[in-house]
């Protein structure tokens, strides 16, 4: 059984999207989904600064468009679960057949602008909290007022909230533990995307969604969400809700799948299957950065996919 993760926020790299453009009607593509996200995807996804691309309303709909690009290019009709982390999961969402490619840039583009809106309105941040025991970990998270957004599974759980609260986490860490402040705009995940989550609910309001056509692991609690509209209302709460890509990888081991494809940019989800699914159940994983790197992706689904599934048909915009 075969999974295809979309990655998230932070997995981008400069220039990453540029060998995909050697591919036939790839910026007929981006010119479309650039107009649809209010963002330069072709520039950010190949001349584009680490700092231009890291700004939140301009990293979301790229992330998204990587993911639907390389996707394109692949037989996903042998393909048996999707999923994605954070804004990744918009691209799963199209992958499993709940919203068109449109829908989820469109998505992405307003989730990335209004996040970043919402950031700015007050000074938040994120740090990953590495090792220690985890619940000794989230005690200490919330006796300094922040929140566990991101549960990644591996012995990483990432702190968010006012940076006051950040600082004096990183002073006082808990036993065992490293405290690593990340390079992001703000509190992603937390009440503090309140903004962002009404601005997102208003544009999702106007989707149409189908029932996904594939199993579809949502980071809310890792299950397997059967209804488009469910969907996207999760796809919604996700903005203030934690990401529990702990549960998602636990029902990965738990459906036995055998292998896993990371859409680009890929690495950083691959890595945290590689740790938390150890030992013989190990699934057998295909980073997919390159066109290059297609031929091995075409293989691990040809070996590991559930032939029969019949391609999947989309939702969109009303």
């Amino acid at each position: 059984m075969l999974a295809v993760l979309s990655p998230g926020q932070g997995s981008q790299k400069p220039g990453f999207l540029t060998p995909w453009l050697d591919l036939t009607g790839t910026e007929a593509r981006l010119r479309s989904w650039s107009a649809l996200a209010g963002v330069d995807l072709t520039h950010l996804g190949t001349a584009a600064d680490a700092d231009e691309i890291k700004d939140t309303a301009r990293t979301q709909p790229l992330l998204v468009a990587a993911a639907l690009l390389a996707a394109e290019h692949l037989p996903l009709h042998d393909v048996t679960i999707t999923a994605g982390h954070s804004v990744g999961e918009l691209g799963a969402a199209a992958l499993a057949g709940v919203l068109t490619a449109d829908a989820a840039i469109t998505l992405a583009g307003v989730r990335g602008r209004e996040m970043a809106a919402a950031c700015a309105l007050e000074p938040t941040g994120m740090a990953a909290v590495l090792g220690g025991d985890p619940d000794e970990v989230l005690a200490a998270i919330a006796a300094h007022g922040l929140h566990a957004a991101n549960r990644n599974g591996a012995g990483q759980i990432v702190a968010a909230g006012s940076v006051d609260g950040l600082d004096k986490l990183a002073a006082e860490p808990p036993t065992k533990a490293r405290v690593i402040r990340l390079q992001v705009a703000g509190a992603f995940h937390t009440p503090y995307m309140a903004p962002a989550e009404t601005a997102l609910a208003a544009v999702a309001a106007g989707i149409t969604p189908a029932a996904p056509q594939r199993i579809l692991l949502s980071n809310l609690d890792g299950t397997a969400v059967e209804d488009g509209q469910e969907m996207v209302r999760r796809l919604v709460r996700q903005v203030t809700a934690p990401v529990r890509w702990d549960l998602c990888m636990r029902a990965l081991a738990d459906l036995g799948v055998t292998g896993v494809i990371e859409l680009p940019p890929a690495g950083t989800l691959a890595g945290l299957v590689k740790r938390e699914l150890k030992g013989n159940g190990a699934p057998e994983i295909v980073t997919l950065n390159t066109p290059d790197d297609l031929p091995a992706a075409r293989d691990l689904i040809a070996r590991h996919g559930t032939p029969g599934h019949q391609p999947a048909p989309t939702g969109g915009l009303s």
